[in-house]
């Protein structure tokens, strides 16, 4: 269960991960993006306000060019520009102003106090020189000049641009500016209504998302009702596969018995009641009928040995697994007729507990197989250890046989069974065949305990 939990964790961990980072590429491209639309209209707006400062000094310049181009009575046609161009606003923030070269205004339409007074070194709050960038700006013809005043309306040093022209004949510089606060106001909004996008579309993206998460906790509690339905049904039908082997076990075992060692020891047991009946009447041939039931009692005793044998290698807890299976190789030899050759190497560690066992049954189960369905004339057994696993291999020369198909067929519960007993022990089995050559390999990993002596 904490297994399928982590599944469906990695399965969400990446997606919400995508999500973060597409959100974080929406964030940014949207900045972008804004700054981009910010600054266009800043521009716009920008160049809109230049070309109607640049009107209103030239329709100045006009109305006072006939003072100025007079030439006669220069301080009083001074005097009077001065006064016209007082006159003159296009509302209360919109107004005139006139400094000569030293930096003396010489007219300020809203700020009359400033009138006379020597402003070369003014500065404004970003540590600009007003008036010197504003005579440097009409010298060199440039006109346009940005910085920040106190606007009438409001009181309140604001940002400004300002156009200024030379009027060279008199050493004035005629200007007029525009406050930028409508700028400000339409490059927030643009700003706020980007902010706005990113605030929809991170949303819209978080319930995707939402959704998306959704979707796989909901795909992977799924695939767990439907694995767990799957591993009750494959638990069914192994309970019912075991409970099957343990039946047919005991009736094999039941019909040796029975067919065996029953038949043995009644035929055992007439000979003794025919010997005790010939000895008692004194015919010599007594002795012999006793001898052939000791020789009758002796088999049975080893038809017994081989049911046990059979049912456990008494080798197994003795000798160990190489000497159980190098026994079962030379029974299986001797009982099909078919060349057997076993290898072995001494390898001093253990197994875990079943371990052995486990192996002994699966060399039991490939020799059965063979026997039964391979028509092999040769068989070859391998079992080396070392230090980290322990590997068996059974190779036959028989016909070969469909590893996946047998495997999904009934014939293959002997080999389903092998396999079983494998990945139990956290083994790997490896089963190839074709016509002349069929191997079964496992490799069954070590505890790293060392064989006490």
């Amino acid at each position: 269960m904490l297994l399928k939990h982590k599944i469906v964790a990695l399965g969400i961990l990446p997606l919400v991960l995508a999500i973060a980072v597409i959100c974080a590429l929406v964030i940014s491209l949207n900045r972008q993006l804004g700054d981009q639309q910010a600054q266009l209209i800043e521009d716009s707006i920008l160049a809109s306000k230049r070309a109607e400062l640049k009107n209103y000094v030239e329709m100045a310049q006009s109305l006072i060019a006939p003072l100025y181009n007079n030439g006669q009575g220069d301080a009083r046609a001074q005097q009077q520009v001065l006064e016209e161009l007082r006159k003159l606003s296009f509302g209360i923030n919109g107004y005139f102003f006139v400094y000569d070269r030293q930096g003396r205004s010489l007219m300020h339409a809203r700020q009359s106090e400033l009138v006379g007074q020597y402003l070369w070194d003014m500065k404004d709050p970003q540590g600009l020189p007003v008036i010197q960038a504003l005579l440097k700006s009409a010298e060199s013809g440039e006109g346009f000049q940005r910085y920040a005043w106190n606007k009438p309306s409001s009181g309140q040093v604001t940002d400004k641009l300002a156009y200024v022209v030379m009027l060279d004949r008199w050493g004035w510089m005629l200007g007029t500016g525009i406050y930028l606060e409508d700028v400000e106001r339409a490059t927030q909004q643009a700003r706020a209504e980007v902010a706005q996008g990113i605030h929809t579309t991170m949303q819209a993206i978080a319930a995707i998302a939402l959704v998306a998460v959704l979707l796989v906790f909901a795909g992977g509690m799924t695939l767990n009702v439907s694995e767990h339905r799957l591993a009750d049904k494959k638990l069914q039908r192994l309970n019912q596969r075991i409970v099957s082997l343990q039946e047919e076990e005991r009736a094999r075992v039941s019909r040796e018995l029975h067919d065996g060692i029953s038949q043995l020891l009644v035929s055992i047991k007439f000979q003794f009641e025919l010997a005790s009946h010939v000895l008692e009447k004194g015919q010599e041939n007594g002795l012999g009928i006793l001898k052939n039931a000791t020789d009758r009692l002796g088999e049975a005793i080893g038809e017994i040995r081989n049911i046990s044998h059979d049912l456990r290698s008494s080798l197994l807890d003795t000798l160990g697994l190489s000497a159980a299976i190098g026994q079962l190789a030379a029974e299986f030899q001797q009982r099909s007729g078919l060349e057997v050759s076993y290898k072995s190497n001494e390898f001093d560690c253990r197994l875990e507990n079943g371990a052995p066992v486990s192996l002994f049954r699966i060399a039991q189960e490939a020799l059965t197989n063979i026997e039964r369905h391979a028509g092999a004339k040769s068989v070859g057994i391998t079992l080396f250890g070392s230090g980290q696993s322990l590997r068996l291999t059974v190779v036959d020369d028989g016909m070969g046989f469909n590893v996946p198909q047998v495997e999904r067929g009934h014939a293959g519960i002997g080999l389903r069974n092998i396999r079983e007993r494998v990945e139990h022990f956290g083994g790997r089995l490896e089963m190839t065949s074709v016509p002349g050559r069929s191997e079964l390999d496992i490799l069954l990993p070590m505890n790293m305990l060392a064989t006490q002596s």
